[in-house]
């Protein structure tokens, strides 16, 4: 009897039928007008196996209008207050499930946005240690050719020295001024190394990774790390951790390197530096 009350109070303060029944207060069609189900449509037969006597029905029909007559008086201040009051307190409970349901759905939404976050940065780590073997195999590989380079040459040498020993006999010392000798040892051999020059600066160039560089003159016995703080300031590409590396000979430069002044390093008197992750 509560709910019908409510239902006649909200029907009389202008509320369609529709918005009135708090069921129904999500769907779609809830402004367009109320069809009664089918079957219960005034006016329609009763089934086969319901019989009544007309004279019960027709005082059924004037109990029910004396009590509709009965629900449909006027309501007094304080019903109208209480039936308003109930009416907030249900629409407080669902805006409060409502506001639960959010919140529980945000939550979810976070979880599912720092579990993606994990696996890109599981995925971006791979993808750099990845670059990084694939920079100490090419490392290790070219240190091995250059091994079997030195080797080669070695062992020409040695062929070279073989044949002009038989050729003059084993032991016997051959004439400098002899065409034969000037014409069999490569010339690496025969000429006296060059003075190795000093010099007191080194000209770097510096290609940080964004792909712009930068070129500037350090002392011959700076080390390593004043080039990096240089760098580390004035760099505009961000600030990422940072190495360094050469291309020709490549060479990874470690943390130790850093304490090492540039001509221990091999990169007097001028070179090229190539700005590195982490």
């Amino acid at each position: 009897m509560a709910d019908c009350t409510t239902l006649d109070s909200l029907l009389e303060m202008g509320f369609s039928r529709n918005r009135a029944l708090m069921e129904h207060e999500n769907d779609p069609d809830i402004d367009e007008p109320y069809v009664p189900p089918a079957g219960n449509v005034l006016g329609s037969e009763l089934p086969d196996d319901v019989t009544e006597d007309p004279m019960e029905i027709a005082e059924g029909c004037d109990a029910e209008g004396e009590d509709n007559a009965v629900a449909k008086r006027p309501l007094t201040e304080e019903e109208k207050q209480q039936q308003i009051k109930r009416l907030e307190e249900l629409m407080a409970q669902k805006q409060h499930e409502r506001e639960e349901r959010e919140k529980r759905e945000a939550v979810e939404r976070e979880k599912q946005r720092r579990k993606q976050g994990q696996e890109l940065s599981v995925v971006r780590q791979k993808m750099q240690e990845d670059e990084m073997k694939k920079i100490v195999e090419e490392r290790r590989r070219e240190k091995m050719e250059e091994k079997l380079a030195k080797q080669r040459v070695r062992e020409k040498i040695e062929r070279d020295k073989a044949d002009r020993a038989r050729k003059f006999g084993m032991g016997e010392s051959v004439p400098s001024s002899s065409p034969v000798e000037a014409t069999s040892v490569p010339p690496s051999v025969c000429q006296e190394p060059l003075a190795k020059k000093e010099y007191d600066e080194c000209r770097l160039q510096i290609r940080l990774l964004d792909g712009s560089t930068m070129t500037q003159t350090f002392k011959a016995k700076e080390q390593l790390a004043a080039v990096r703080l240089y760098v580390d300031l004035n760099r505009k590409d961000g600030a990422t951790p940072f190495n360094f590396m050469t291309s020709f000979p490549r060479r990874m430069f470690a943390e130790e390197d850093m304490e090492k002044p540039l001509q221990e390093l091999g990169l007097v008197p001028s070179a090229v530096l190539i700005v590195i992750k982490k």
